[in-house]
């Protein structure tokens, strides 16, 4: 066992380290022979998605207890995605750092990663693969359905209808603060299809979960017995020496992203799978997405892109009833976490309601992938989710709209003099991973109030930063390069014609190029490098990397291993 270089032997380091531990637990589980695991978890009372992950452990250790390992509670930094500002997304890289060292630094064989809020998962899940220790994911899992008014309230989709119909005139401040207090019913992330639901899909098609679990609801008591479960079997893990790198192979992340076409999955899984990728030095590119995700057939019935929720989904047959459907594409020798291919653990998969999940001849959308744009706006690539899409906006030519930061969007977009009409095209910048910076969700631009008043529901709208999971719309994101760095982006003006075709995969801006390589970029965009010359905002700004690279930290990609530090 590696903690043996810590407990083992009979030496003065030995004794202080074994001194310190004892606290009332018995000989055995001190002598390095027995799996030392630690349980990163992200639970925190200002992160709402995550307030219940300390009885979630409890269900680990006492698993781990069960197998002949040694569980440790192993608080992490947790971003919870409806507090933390400017955006958690600043953080996701600093969480991952923060895993990776105290992985590495303390006496642990093994480590269950706890997570549940959208940037928890991947988080741990980067931070795990740079050590390669054997780990284990357990999702807190989706909160139960909501509702208003006897129709379902999808939790951050309702808010984003809601808003704009109060803008419009159509609701009444009165209803929409009832409507707030009816949309989380229970403990839980997001019941809708957002990231957090995304990325717990993401972690079983990798992988890293026990088939099955992603996706029970979090007051439900069988996540709690796939805890126990994964307690177990981490144990085991680390018996067989079954590593992050033995599961999260190339075929892997093939199954992950023909998984988030089948279930209409978060635009925000493209950066955070780019990342994992990066720090296992598997060759993934946003190309892949495309390529074996764009043709996927959506089967999920479920908001943004539908009308069910998470716990529907769940009694529906679940996640495994929906890849038994699209196996097929499946990559056969993708192993998880039980050492058996994935394919293995979804053919007794049953579909329970076919109007919440669709079968394959059937879908609710035939091709709804995430799609990558390029283009003299984007050479470096951009991303569009179909699912979520106007479809008659697909196709579109119109003039720009353009807005240089989040707080000149908010000062004039309902000014009754802006220049802009039901074919405009909305432009934010300055809204990348440097820029902003962190990338934030705010692509999603409300809708001018005047277009609104006339029944306009839509806009294309493009962005150099991110969008929400639980939106909707016509929004191409992570433009590539992005407006602060002087790319593409940074030069278009005020009433240039941009047209999105997306089955042809271009995004552009109909002026020539050398017109284009002739212009500057716009003054704010000169100024938009965030100004910062601090702590962790300033070493963020100097090293992330670019989305099309999943926005990881340079000098972070690649893994440095289980290694025992000095003395």
């Amino acid at each position: 066992m590696r903690s043996a270089d810590w407990f083992g032997g009979n030496t003065k380091d030995s004794y202080l380290h074994r001194a310190w531990m004892r606290r009332g637990n018995p000989d055995s589980t001190l002598t390095g022979k027995r799996p030392q695991i630690a349980i990163l978890n992200t639970a925190s009372d200002l992160a709402p998605c995550n307030m219940h992950l300390n009885e979630v452990a409890q269900s680990v250790k006492n698993g781990i207890w069960e197998a002949g390992g040694v569980p440790y509670n192993l608080p992490m930094v947790s971003l919870g995605e409806s507090n933390v500002r400017p955006t958690a997304m600043l953080w996701r890289n600093m969480v991952a750092m923060a895993a990776e060292e105290m992985i590495r630094a303390n006496p642990v064989d093994g480590v269950v990663l706890l997570g549940g809020c959208d940037k928890t998962i991947p988080a741990l899940l980067m931070g795990a693969s740079s050590v390669n220790l054997p780990a284990i994911v357990i999702s807190g899992g989706p909160m139960l359905n909501g509702t208003f008014k006897g129709k379902l309230l999808g939790c951050g989709t309702g808010v984003w209808k809601f808003s704009e119909e109060v803008r419009a005139g159509k609701m009444s401040q009165e209803d929409f603060y009832n409507s707030e207090k009816s949309m989380i019913r229970s403990k839980g992330h997001c019941n809708t299809m957002g990231t957090a639901s995304t990325m717990s899909s993401m972690a079983e098609l990798l992988g890293m979960s026990l088939p099955g679990l992603a996706g029970v609801p979090a007051p439900d008591s069988r996540l709690l017995q796939g805890a126990h479960e994964s307690g177990v079997r981490i144990v085991e893990m680390v018996e067989e020496n079954l590593k992050p790198s033995d599961i999260m192979t190339k075929g892997a992340f093939h199954n992950a992203i023909v998984a988030l076409g089948a279930i209409g999955g978060s635009t925000n899984a493209v950066v955070h799978l780019l990342a994992m990728a990066g720090r296992l030095g598997v060759d993934l590119s946003l190309d892949d997405f495309d390529r074996i995700g764009s043709h996927i057939p959506l089967l999920v019935n479920l908001q943004p892109a539908g009308e069910f929720l998470m716990e529907d989904l769940f009694r529906a047959g679940g996640l495994t009833a929906v890849m038994k459907e699209v196996e097929r594409h499946l990559d056969r020798t993708a192993i998880t976490v039980t050492g058996k291919p994935y394919v293995d653990s979804i053919q007794n998969a049953e579909i329970f309601d076919e109007i919440v999940i669709k079968k394959y001849d059937a879908p609710l959308q035939p091709e709804a992938g995430i799609a990558v744009l390029r283009g003299n706006i984007a050479p470096d690539g951009a991303v569009i989710k179909p699912a979520a899409a106007s479809k008659e906006l697909l196709v579109h030519t119109g003039k720009a709209v353009i807005f240089e930061s989040i707080e000149d969007f908010h000062a004039r977009i309902d000014d009754p003099n802006l220049d802009v009409d039901e074919n405009s095209v909305l432009v934010l910048r300055g809204c990348g991973p440097k820029g902003y910076p962190g990338m934030p969700e705010v692509s999603n631009m409300a809708l001018p109030k005047k277009l609104l008043e006339k029944g306009i529901v839509d806009l294309v709208r493009i962005c150099d930063g991110r969008m929400s999971g639980t939106a909707f719309g016509t929004v191409v994101l992570h433009v590539s390069p992005e407006g602060a760095l002087g790319g593409p982006l940074a030069k278009l003006q005020n009433g240039d014609v941009i047209e999105l075709n997306v089955p042809a995969r271009t995004l552009n801006v109909k002026i020539s190029d050398a017109e284009l390589a002739a212009r500057t970029p716009s003054a704010a965009m000169v100024a938009a490098l965030a100004d910062s010359d601090r702590g962790w905002e300033r070493l963020y700004i100097d090293h992330v990397e670019q989305s099309h690279l999943g926005a990881d930290l340079d000098f972070l990609r690649g893994a440095s291993g289980s290694k025992t530090p000095r003395e």
